[in-house]
């Protein structure tokens, strides 16, 4: 007997490897894909430009590190003392005009040298919804929490997603390397504020433009993420306390999923085994002269250095 409609991500007959690199920008679940990569010790770059939702604003961001174009004070805005860019999350946001270029510079110049050597590409996009910020007449990623008042709100056309989506796969082919495999999702995590009709409004103009897109290029793959957590985990248990964002549980599940589907086999040996160290990193003592703890910290010295040599890149940095 059957008591949930399970969700099953098709296995990729390409798998990520141990030395791969990841490149991930969107929603903040990209986020939460991407803590999970770089706790198992893999190579991954997450949103330069911070948290974006719509696929406008992500094809900018992608077009901005193809080109290693940076940004110069004129494309800045000051509010509230402090100065700001609305094609950044509010992370990049300081007191000094400097600062804040400083911040979103050294970004796209880390983009921009990850990118040409990345080998998988996974965008997750949120909404459909953009905003014209009225006084530039700008479409922006972020409205830092400015009045209302100064935005204009609408639904991204039929054309628009269609030409941000194919843009951003044009842009990477071009920069990343030859065999690069996009992969593309749909953000399970619901815009409420936006109201319940619109928000399954927005994700299915998302959901039906990615397929129509990627069906065009062979290194393109959509993967079910926002299906599972609808389809799959239909149970309040699986989401935070604002029922809105999945918790840790719906995450990791999500992420043994992909991995099922897209690690190799040493690469699931491989992260699985630095799961297990970093949660041993995680204990803590109040005597550090104990012989017990000396012992286990000698034992998992050796588990680090046994991974080390598995790979070139660095792990486990302190």
């Amino acid at each position: 007997m059957k008591f949930r409609t399970e969700v099953d991500i098709k296995p990729s007959p390409k798998k990520i490897e141990i030395e791969d690199k990841i490149f991930s920008i969107g929603s903040c679940f990209a986020s939460e894909m991407s803590d999970l990569f770089h706790k198992g010790q893999l190579q991954t770059v997450n949103n330069p430009f911070g948290t974006i939702f719509n696929p406008f604003s992500i094809n900018n961001s992608v077009k901005r590190l193809h080109d290693s174009a940076f940004y110069h004070e004129d494309e800045l805005i000051a509010y509230h003392d402090e100065f700001i860019s609305l094609d950044h999350h509010t992370s990049f946001d300081t007191r000094y005009i400097h600062q804040t270029l400083d911040k979103i510079n050294a970004k796209i110049e880390e983009g921009n040298r990850f990118l040409q050597e990345t080998n998988w590409v996974i965008i997750t996009y949120g909404t459909s919804f953009i905003y014209e910020f009225e006084p530039k007449k700008k479409l922006v990623a972020n409205c830092h929490k400015i009045p209302q008042k100064f935005f204009e709100k609408r639904l991204l056309t039929n054309q628009e997603l269609t030409d941000s989506i194919y843009d951003t796969i044009i842009n990477l082919e071009d920069i990343c390397k030859d065999d690069v495999q996009i992969l593309f999702t749909v953000s399970p995590v619901r815009h409420t504020k936006d109201g319940m009709t619109e928000n399954q409004l927005s994700k299915s103009k998302l959901i039906t433009t990615v397929h129509e897109v990627i069906s065009q290029f062979e290194n393109c793959h959509y993967l079910p993420i926002y299906e599972i957590l609808m389809d799959d985990l239909r149970d309040y248990r699986f989401y935070k306390e604002d029922l809105i964002h999945p918790n840790s549980q719906a995450v990791n599940y999500i992420f043994e999923k992909f991995g099922e589907a897209y690690f190799s086999d040493e690469a699931k040996d491989f992260i699985k085994e630095n799961f297990k160290i970093n949660k041993a990193l995680e204990h803590r003592t109040n005597d550090e002269k104990d012989p017990k703890f000396i012992e286990f910290k000698e034992k998992l010295n050796q588990r680090i250095e046994v991974q080390k040599q598995k790979v070139k890149h660095s792990i486990f940095k302190v």
